[in-house]
This record gives C-alpha cells, sequence and structure tokens, in this order.
C-alpha cells in the first residue's frame, strides 16, 4: 500500500500530534484525578518517543511508534469498539492509515496483499481540486460546498465487493501557508471557479506544496454496501439495453446477499391472459420459472400454494430447501422445475404495483439454507425501485405495441397513401409475372419541412413543487397521528426524522427526494400504522394514502391533470385545422405530444404531382403555421383559467434554408429525415429548443410570445410580413423583438425574431 496516491499535491503533508498532546496535558491538571492519573500515566510514556511531538514527513515511522500512538489516541478510540467501528488516523483523500480499529485491520486482511486502497473515482485532477477548494474556503471565504459521497470499494475473503462511506473529523488539521504561495484576489477566485477543467490554471494560482497541511483527520467508514447496490441497481435499470445487462444486476444482488454465485431471472406476468411470459423489453432476462418448462398458452409454472402467495396474497415465495420442498410436495411443477435447474434454495418476489402484478423476481441459489423467508425482506429496500422501472419498461413496451399497431394495422397518411400504392402495385405485378422483385424504401425528395412547437414552460419545476405540497401536508398529517400513538409505542426517532424531512422540504427538492421519503415512510412507519387499532384520525391518514383519491396526492394529480388537458387541447386545435392546411396543398404532416405539441409539415411538389404546385402554395401554409399556433395560444389562454395548475406555454418555429428528403424506414415503418445533409435540420431542431439569446442567459423563448429562428435576412423579412399580416388580425402585438442565437454545438449564425400575442383576456376587457 502506498502512502500517498497522487503525484501532486497544493500541501506539503506534515503529520502532527501537537494538538492531541496539548489535550492530554491539559487533562493532566484536570481536578479529577481517575482523569488526570489517566493523563500523566500517557504523557510520562510518551517521554521515551520525542518523535511524536515533533512534526512527523517520514511516515515510515509510525509502523515502530503504533503503541505509543494507540495510548496517545486511546480517548478517540476506545478500546470497547475496536471490533465495531471502522476508524483510522488519517488524512483527507489520501491513503494513510494510523491506528486502524481491530475491524478496519481485519476488513484490509480479508482483502488480501494486493487491494488497491483508494477512493472510487477520485483521480489527480479531483484530488488536486478538492484539495484547493480547502485552501479558499479556509483563507478566502470562498465557501465552496464541493461535498460528495467518498466510497472505498473492498472486497471481503469471498470476493464480493463491499462499498464503504468515508467520513473525515478535520478538527485536528491546520492549514498554514508557505513562502510559495501566492495572494489571491477575488477576481483570481471567481477564473478559477468556471474553469474546473482546466488543472493547469489551478496550479498556477495554488502551486504544488505552496501550503502545509499539518496535524492529521479520524476517517470513520461505515459499510454502506446496500445503499450503494440500491443505487447501481437504479443506475442499471435505465440502461436494460446495455449488454451484460443480466451479469451486471447479478452482481448487484450478490453484493447484498454475500453469495458470490447468487443468480437472477425475472419472469413478466400478463394479467389480461392470466400467464407469464419472458419479457420481451431491454436485454432478455433469464427466466427460471420458465426455463426447460413444456407449457400450454394457458399454463402456470406455479403450485398452488406458491400461487396463492405470489399471484393472490402477493408476497415472498421462499424455499430454504429445495430437496426437501420436493419431496413433500412431489406434484409441483415449480418444484420439478427448480430441481432440474440443480437449485437449492430460492425467492420469488412479486412485482406490483398499485395492487397489480406486473411480474416475478427471481433469486436462486444453488446451495440449501442460503435464501430463505427471513432474508427475502432484504429485497424490500430494492423493490420500490425495480417496481418502478418495471412500470416505465412495461409502459414503453406497451407505446411500442401501440405504435406497431398503429404503423401496421392503421391507415398510412392519405398524402403520402398513393406512394404506397404505387410500390405495392409494383411488387404485385411483379409476383404475377414471377419476377423478382424488392420493395423498394418510398422517398420524397426536394421538401419543404415546416416545424413547430408548443412547449410547456416550467414542466419540471411545477412538477417538484407539487411533489413538495403534497408530500409536506402528509407529513404533518403524520405528526399527529404518531402523537396520538405514542403511548403504544417509543416514536421519537420516527418524530424526529419526520421532522427532518419536513425541514429538508423548505429547501428545493432533489429527484429521489419523494422516491427515499415515501420508502422510510413505509418501510419504518406505515406497516406499523396499519396493524394498530383503528382511530378515526389513523384511518383518515390510511385513506389519504391512496394515489387516486387520497388527499396526499391531490397536487401530483392536479400536475398530471394539467399537462393532458393542455395537450389535449393543443392536439386538437392543430388536428383540427390540418383539414384546412390540406386544401391549401397537400403535404405529410406529423404531431408528437410531451410535455407540449411538437409537429412537421413536407410540402413540395413531389407529395402530389398531381396538383399544381407554385411557392404561393408554401406561402399559404407558413401563414397557416403561423395562424393555427396563434389559435393554439388562444385555446390555451381560455383553458388556463380552468387548469388545476395555471401553466404557460411557450411557442417556437424553425425556419430552414432548404429542401429536405424524407424517406419511409421500412425497418421502423415511419418516415425520417434521408442522408448526412438532411439531418443538419433534425439537429437544429433539438438543440434550439433550450437555447438562450447571444450573451445573455435569457432563453429565446418565452410565455406568451412567439420565437422564430432563420438564418438569412430574406427569410426575416418574408416572415415579417407574415406578422405585419397577423398583426391586422389582431392575433399579434405590432412590436417585434430581434436578437442572435447563441452558438450551438456545430451551429452558429442563427438568429431569431420574436412577438408577443395578444392576449384574449385584454382583447375582451377592452
Amino acid at each position: 500500500m502506498s502512502q500517498l496516491s497522487f503525484p501532486d499535491s497544493p500541501f506539503r503533508i506534515v503529520f502532527s500530534f501537537e494538538e492531541v498532546i496539548k489535550n492530554l496535558e491539559r487533562d493532566a491538571l484536570d481536578e479529577d484525578d481517575y482523569i488526570a492519573e489517566s493523563a500523566k500515566r500517557v504523557l510520562e510514556e510518551l517521554k521515551d518517543f520525542p518523535e511524536l511531538k515533533a512534526d512527523i514527513t517520514d511516515f515510515s515511522v509510525f509502523e515502530a511508534l503504533s503503541t505509543p500512538i494507540r495510548k496517545m489516541l486511546a480517548p478517540y478510540f476506545p478500546k470497547e469498539l475496536t471490533l465495531n467501528e471502522i476508524k483510522a488516523v488519517t488524512l483527507p483523500y489520501m491513503d494513510i492509515i494510523v491506528n486502524p480499529t481491530r475491524r478496519f485491520q481485519n476488513i484490509l486482511q480479508a482483502a488480501g496483499p494486493d487491494l488497491q486502497f483508494s477512493i472510487r473515482d477520485l483521480d489527480d485532477h479531483q484530488f488536486y481540486l478538492l484539495s484547493s477548494c480547502l485552501i479558499l474556503n479556509e483563507f478566502y471565504g470562498a465557501k465552496i460546498n464541493f461535498s460528495k459521497p467518498l466510497l472505498y470499494d473492498i472486497p471481503d475473503a469471498a470476493g464480493i465487493s463491499r462499498h464503504y462511506r468515508i467520513l473525515y473529523n478535520a478538527d485536528f488539521i491546520d492549514i498554514i501557508k508557505t513562502e510559495k504561495s501566492l495572494p489571491l484576489t477575488q477576481d483570481d477566485v471567481d477564473l478559477l471557479l468556471d474553469n474546473y477543467d482546466d488543472l493547469q490554471l489551478w496550479k498556477s494560482k495554488i502551486p504544488p506544496e505552496s501550503y502545509i497541511l499539518k496535524g492529521f483527520a479520524i476517517v470513520t467508514l461505515y459499510d454502506a454496501t446496500i445503499d450503494n447496490a440500491v443505487s447501481m441497481l437504479k443506475e442499471k435499470l435505465l440502461s436494460v439495453n446495455t449488454p451484460q445487462f443480466q451479469q451486471s444486476v447479478e452482481s448487484i444482488f450478490q453484493t447484498i446477499y454475500r453469495i458470490p454465485d447468487l443468480k437472477v431471472g425475472f419472469t413478466i406476468f400478463i394479467p389480461e391472459e392470466q400467464r407469464f411470459k419472458v419479457a420481451a423489453f431491454g436485454q432478455a432476462m433469464q427466466s427460471f420459472l420458465l426455463s426447460g418448462a413444456n407449457l400450454t398458452p394457458d399454463s402456470i409454472p406455479l403450485c398452488s400454494y406458491s400461487y396463492q402467495t405470489l399471484i393472490r396474497d402477493k408476497s415472498f415465495f421462499a424455499v430454504s430447501n429445495l430437496e426437501q420442498y420436493y419431496i413433500d410436495n412431489p406434484d409441483s411443477h415449480l418444484a420439478k422445475t427448480f430441481s432440474a435447474a440443480e437449485i437449492g434454495s430460492f425467492i420469488l418476489a412479486p412485482v406490483v404495483k398499485n395492487g397489480r402484478l406486473m411480474g416475478i423476481l427471481e433469486i436462486v441459489s444453488s446451495r440449501k439454507k442460503e435464501l430463505n423467508s427471513v432474508n427475502a425482506h432484504k429485497l424490500e429496500v430494492v423493490m420500490p425501485f425495480l417496481t418502478e422501472s418495471i412500470e416505465r419498461l412495461v409502459a414503453e413496451y406497451q407505446n411500442q405495441v401501440a405504435a406497431v399497431i398503429q404503423s401496421n394495422y392503421t391507415t398510412i397518411h392519405p398524402s403520402v397513401n398513393w406512394k404506397f400504392k404505387s410500390e405495392a402495385q409494383h411488387y404485385l405485378e411483379a409476383k404475377n409475372t414471377k419476377t423478382p422483385y424488392v420493395l423498394q424504401e418510398v422517398s420524397f425528395d426536394h421538401v419543404h419541412p415546416l416545424y413547430g412547437q408548443m412547449d410547456i414552460k416550467g414542466s419540471s419545476e411545477s412538477r417538484n413543487e407539487s411533489v413538495r405540497i403534497d408530500i409536506q401536508k402528509q407529513l404533518k398529517a403524520l405528526l399527529l397521528v404518531l402523537d396520538e400513538l405514542k403511548g403504544l409505542k417509543n416514536l421519537s426517532e420516527e418524530t424526529i426524522q419526520v421532522h427532518a424531512f419536513l425541514t429538508e422540504l423548505e429547501l428545493p427538492i432533489q429527484a429521489n427526494t419523494e422516491q427515499y421519503i415515501t420508502n422510510y415512510l413505509e418501510s419504518s412507519i406505515h406497516r406499523w400504522l396499519r396493524n394498530q387499532a383503528a382511530s378515526p384520525r389513523l384511518t383518515a391518514y390510511l385513506s389519504d394514502l391512496d394515489q387516486l383519491s387520497g388527499r396526499f396526492y391531490t397536487y401530483r394529480r392536479k400536475y398530471e391533470k394539467t399537462i393532458s388537458m393542455i395537450n389535449d387541447e393543443l392536439a386538437h386545435v392543430i388536428d383540427a385545422s390540418q383539414e384546412d392546411a390540406q386544401a391549401m396543398f397537400p403535404h405529410y404532416y406529423e404531431r408528437f405530444k410531451s410535455d407540449g405539441i411538437d409537429f412537421n409539415l413536407y410540402i413540395g411538389q413531389v407529395i402530389a404531382p398531381n396538383q399544381v404546385y407554385t411557392d404561393e402554395k408554401l406561402s399559404q401554409l407558413k401563414r397557416w403555421q403561423l395562424e393555427v399556433l396563434c389559435k393554439m395560444e388562444t385555446a390555451h389562454q381560455l383553458l388556463k383559467p380552468h387548469l388545476p395548475y395555471h401553466m404557460d406555454v411557450t411557442t417556437l418555429i424553425l425556419i430552414y434554408h432548404s429542401t429536405i428528403s424524407i424517406r419511409f424506414r421500412m425497418d421502423e415503418k415511419r418516415f425520417d429525415i434521408d442522408g448526412t445533409y438532411n439531418a443538419r435540420f433534425e439537429i437544429v431542431k433539438k438543440r434550439i429548443d433550450k437555447a438562450h439569446i447571444k450573451n445573455t442567459t435569457e432563453r429565446i423563448t418565452e410565455a406568451g410570445k412567439m420565437t422564430i429562428v432563420y438564418s438569412n435576412d430574406t427569410e426575416e423579412s418574408e416572415y415579417r410580413g407574415y406578422l405585419a399580416e397577423l398583426y391586422k388580425k389582431n392575433l399579434l402585438e405590432k412590436e417585434i423583438e430581434h436578437f442572435d442565437v447563441e452558438d450551438l454545438q456545430g451551429i452558429s449564425g442563427l438568429k431569431a425574431i420574436r412577438v408577443k400575442y395578444v392576449s384574449r383576456f385584454q382583447e375582451k376587457n377592452n
């Protein structure tokens, strides 16, 4: 094990026990004889080791001084806790370990001599900057909050990686300037904070070894393996399509159960058909329930008891000794299947959402007794995340099913139907004459794209606020319930935690706030509450937990309803207006819903070769595009007073300077931009969505205004003419803003004009 992991540091390291010795000298004068005598005894022994009173820069001396160091630090390392605490003396971010507790020593010994003892994901660059931040905070009042979870990954004797969270106590550390240190101005500090990636800049302002780090820190580790495994599982569940997904998930559960060869499977349940099948989404996981099973479509690979437990009761089903279970249940198809797979013990866990069974998680071991009904409950900490991910995957899968149905079993857009008919006729003619023929991709060249978007502004912030209000209401109600029941049990710890949650909710919530508060309440409080005698307050509280009707989900339901109402109204307006647009000139039209509406129109002679196409036809559709967005804005203004949340929308139009080609992808069953050059249109669309006005932090889009992005003065002049027409129709105001769009990745030189809609309410009042 090396003593210093990183080649460069802004610090010159000096180990010093000066503060500890001062404390001992002070204790030697204590009025308490026991304290005084203990301190005197240690000080007397330290006289034989004068080097401990001096600064230590040669770290090789620690091994020889281990005994006096242990006695000197005894007040900070209680002997009674040496097998419980994971604790040692060190310096922040370094792998120097002095005076480790017995438990710490055991962990290092189990890991073996080849252990690379280093902090996870902490490289030379991060080490230098984190160390420099200590200096900026100490001497320049920078108040940089650079804390992040620090972890050691240390394998146990079985080779299973355990994950330990690192906590530092830096009470015994001083930072001292040297002659190498450079004075920094506030501009220097600001420059550093804006240039995290420029290590040379940091080294030029805070040179290596320009400060002394003197003293020592006490590092305490706690085993965060389960928490880390849950975090890793959440990450893996977001990337189910990646290779090695099964192995990644298995390694996580192996860590949780400390079983190096544990296997994991998953089987999806189709409630409409009351049968199991291998999941068809992501990288297919192994199904032990269906492995080698000769099942008819209507059969279920469970025995009556496991069926009752999993399907009806939706509870864990665990067998610790499959051999004995098979003897006791010789007709069990489940026992037969698992026995053939040489499984010794297993756990089956139902994945349930809102009372609906979505699938079965399968945890299996080749050995008896390793898995049982007791350690089955370890899964409680991961099941909420697994359930959420499976629900998302099932929803995505259902969307894919719907897309397949729409693409393969519904009519193609009328404007391009003739081209598909023509190609189908060529195919049938060739088939009838026994001439080889391959269906060709349908494409349209030289079409003008018109893109528009109406986006719901601040949807993420509104979602977070609705979560915060609902949970605050729930926690306040819960405090009253806990106060009512405090005579039945000591609930002080739970009460303190609920108050802590309320305090945390005063700050902006994080992405996982809702999840971990809900998980804590469910696992630590709600289960106990459900087993208590009913009272009016408790009954009301439990009733309000219902997501569909409960009071604690009021604002989240309002948010979802708001998004749905806005999307439905905007989609209705543009879809209803399509009939008029198609009458101007047939074109290919597609519309998408997300947090708002975005749509594409593709216009050109090739779309309708039997009609006369002119530039005026294109101009008419451009006017239609602008006018329909005005109608959508008006519809939103009229809808807004009736929305649960009064959310605004922003409007964006992209003028593209040239024609493009679109092609129907046979493999994807949809139209797409054809060719690398034409793909620029899609790239620009995606990147301008969140763009800012050049040299500002202001977004190019603004609620109540229409933003039009373009490339040249000719386009600007043309669209100013259209805007003037809409002004005369009292749809837009007269004043037009003009600005440059910030340079985006691979895109520069874009400009924009922005004009305010006429308020329908203002018009009505006038």
